[in-house]
């Protein structure tokens, strides 16, 4: 015990030493996510809209009112034909062209029809996608607007109808800060824990106190856990801020326990730390550590359901998610704060962590004592 409060110390003085780590440690991870949240918005908006109305009629005009006042589409350019449209698109002017043929309102009151004619840009996908929608969802209560207008009095044309009402649970206001912050504070913490403990070994070599230690009568776990914890504590640190910038900045406030929080974070971290430590055993400076802790971490964010939901993935990349911790975590964290889950409603994904921590720290104390033996 004495052997690791001179350890733990002795780590603890190195880190504070170096104003560039507290700095890295605090700040930044504060910074990012009072920006990161703001930025990461999943709704487009401001999609610039082409119009070509060859009919000018009070029907295309409403038609066009309608869409620019959804909130979704900005009116870039007015072009009489669809030729000159295009070329709004290929200068990247507009986004979208809607095309509103000759004879519109006449076809429409005279033959109960219409057509119309939307062009999508779809360089980037997920804007063409969504914008698409918007419009067809926008056309769809144009159309239904005009048929209301059109129908008689209630006396003569009774029609079942069947009303829907809906609910939102858990994010009611359909707020994606509320469902983006939990999981920009994961990918955070992990990056911190990662990236600093990977580093951590590393510096012992370059700094030649590797060999000195090796030497002292300090077992190799002792000098694993000597390793991991300031981290740890650093990493709790971390967290607790980043929940209080949840809580006062963006209004989020867990359903569930924090007590489930911290004691869920306190095993992620003891995985996610043993995996750097086990990258630092193999690299020889700290470059390579940080270069590979990079490429890890970066895949382990991107296959994390962060930004893609793990069900709408290919099923080689659900397959290669169930080894990923991040995953869990970010899982968990939704889970909790979001629908106050328990203890029993996260069971199989402590056991998931468990299994991390024990794989990651065993990998590391064995390839350790390979290494230095």
């Amino acid at each position: 015990m004495r052997m690791m409060k001179f350890l733990l110390w002795k780590e603890l003085l190195q880190i504070f030493r170096d104003p560039a780590i507290i700095r890295i440690l605090f700040v930044m991870p504060m910074v990012q996510l009072l920006i990161l949240p703001l930025a990461a918005d999943y709704e487009i908006k401001n999609i610039n809209l082409g119009v070509v109305d060859r009919d000018h009629s009070e029907y295309s005009r409403k038609l066009v009112n309608k869409v620019i006042s959804s909130g979704y589409f900005r009116l870039k350019d007015y072009s009489p034909s669809f030729q000159q449209g295009m070329k709004a698109i290929e200068s990247d002017k507009t986004d979208l062209i809607l095309e509103i043929p000759a004879h519109f309102e006449r076809n429409l009151i005279k033959e109960d029809q219409g057509t119309l004619f939307v062009a999508v840009d779809a360089v980037n996908g997920v804007k063409a996608g969504l914008g698409g929608a918007y419009i067809q969802q926008i056309i769809q209560d144009y159309n239904q607007d005009i048929r209301t207008q059109w129908l008689q009095d209630e006396r003569f044309n009774r029609q079942p109808t069947i009303k829907i009402v809906s609910a939102n649970w858990y994010n009611p206001n359909m707020n994606y800060r509320v469902f983006m912050v939990p999981g920009i504070l994961v990918m955070l913490i992990t990056m911190i824990g990662s990236s600093f403990a990977s580093n951590n070994i590393v510096r012992e070599k370059e700094m030649g106190t590797l060999e000195q230690i090796n030497v002292s009568p300090i077992r190799k776990i002792q000098f694993i856990l000597g390793k991991l914890i300031p981290f740890w504590m650093l990493a709790i640190i971390v967290l607790t801020m980043g929940l209080l910038i949840a809580r006062f900045v963006y209004g989020i406030v867990p359903l569930g326990h924090y007590s489930t929080i911290y004691m869920f974070a306190t095993i992620y971290l003891l995985a996610i730390l043993g995996l750097g430590l086990l990258l630092s055993t193999y690299a020889q400076t700290q470059q390579q550590s940080m270069l590979v802790s990079f490429f890890v971490t970066m895949v382990f964010n991107l296959l994390s359901g962060l930004y893609t939901p793990i069900e709408s993935m290919p099923h080689w990349a659900q397959i290669i998610t169930k080894f990923n911790p991040v995953s869990y975590f970010i899982e968990v964290m939704r889970m909790v704060m979001l629908k106050g889950s328990g203890l029993a409603d996260i069971k199989y994904q402590i056991l998931a962590l468990i299994g991390f921590a024990i794989f990651f720290n065993g990998w590391a104390i064995l390839n350790y004592n390979k290494r230095s033996g």
